[in-house]
């Protein structure tokens, strides 16, 4: 049999489209992580609509996050990231970048894994603290000691990610190479990588 009618290999991009179907794509993981970075660029690779739950919950409330939990509190925040996920989900499949806290709440952990492959973007602490030191508009940080919350947070927090379907590595190497990594383990996850040997059989 020539090369020239084989048929064409699908992509990995397509066999994870393919094995998502109406599923949709979720990161988390902690602030400064890279989720919506990574997320624009694993969406665009997919051809999916990217989603940063943040931003949605700005646009239902009519006002930013540090307002939000200003005038507020968190647990009024949290609940309302809730009803933004949970709608969110069910308009997929898109990729969906959420809050450091989103995935904490046993409700949205459920309906993530009911409608969704969740990815832990997990990054060690001072990777963390180098990021989030460069923004001011984080509320969890207007503390007089941010470093020592953000510890507390990834104590209180890790144990939870790690229910994510996957986890990636976020680090300071170039961005692409992380969505690289992201989208060969999620083939691996989705598709299963058949052996060598069947490979060329079912040539």
């Amino acid at each position: 049999m020539s090369d020239a009618v084989l048929p064409a290999q699908a992509s990995p991009e397509a066999d994870i489209l393919s094995a998502l179907g109406a599923r949709s794509i979720v990161l988390v993981g902690m602030m400064g992580v890279g989720k919506s970075t990574i997320g624009r660029r694993i969406a665009a690779r997919l051809k999916l609509p990217f989603i940063d739950a943040d931003t949605e919950i700005e646009a239902a409330a009519g006002m930013t996050i540090p307002e939000i939990f200003e005038r507020h509190g968190e647990p009024h925040f949290r609940d309302g990231e809730a009803r933004v996920i949970a709608r969110l989900l069910d308009g997929g499949p898109v990729v969906l970048a959420t809050g450091g806290g989103a995935f904490m709440r046993e409700e949205t952990r459920s309906r993530i894994a009911a409608k969704a492959i969740s990815i832990w973007l997990k990054a060690d602490h001072d990777v963390i603290m180098r990021r989030v030191r460069r923004r001011a508009d984080r509320p969890l940080l207007q503390t007089a000691d941010p470093e020592g919350t953000v510890t507390r947070l990834l104590t209180e927090r890790e144990p939870v990610y790690g229910n994510a379907d996957l986890t990636i590595a976020s680090r300071d190497v170039p961005h692409d190479r992380i969505v690289d990594e992201t989208i060969e383990t999620l083939h691996a996850y989705l598709c299963g990588q058949p052996p060598a040997d069947l490979a060329s059989a079912v040539r």
